[in-house]
């Protein structure tokens, strides 16, 4: 089970870039609090990199959001991503388990799952969703929530379609 920094440093840097400019453009609040974060552990005034154009600050976002340090605000970038732009992707994944939600959203996960029902869900998921977009929603799921199921732990060990 990855974390949110090890996701935002293994996934292709393209995807990386992805989320970054739909949160720029779509999620200003949260592009703005990773911002802050980035700035705050390199030391700088935030201005300094909103200053910068897009092309050159985002890769320095990048490379420091890949650190241990900013496992939180890595966490909240993936969290408002998903959350906004790949909800299709979160209800068709709990749906399929069985799990009420609203929007995508789970108050309370059971602390463990079948595994016929688990994999039935990630093969509905994979014909659905990109695949590089399941693999960080599941890891995301597996490590960003109270509960963590050991069985899907192992699934994204061993199933060569959830790795980057």
């Amino acid at each position: 089970m990855l974390t949110s920094h090890e996701l935002i440093g293994f996934m292709p840097p393209a995807l990386a870039a992805e989320i970054l400019e739909f949160a720029f453009a779509e999620e200003r609040e949260l592009y703005k609090a990773t911002l802050a974060a980035v700035a705050q552990a390199r030391k700088l005034r935030p201005v300094f990199l909103e200053r910068q154009p897009r092309t050159m600050r985002h890769p320095t976002m990048l490379a420091m959001l890949a650190r241990p340090a900013m496992d939180a605000a890595a966490g909240a970038l993936l969290r408002g991503w998903l959350l906004k732009k790949h909800r299709a992707l979160l209800a068709n994944f709990l749906d399929a388990l069985g799990i009420p939600h609203k929007d995508g959203a789970v108050e309370d996960l059971p602390a463990t799952m079948d595994d016929a029902k688990l994999k039935a869900a990630i093969e509905t998921v994979l014909t659905r969703h990109p695949r590089e977009v399941v693999a960080i929603y599941l890891n995301a799921f597996n490590s960003m929530n109270d509960q963590s199921w050991p069985n899907l732990d192992a699934l994204l060990k061993s199933d060569d379609r959830l790795h980057f």
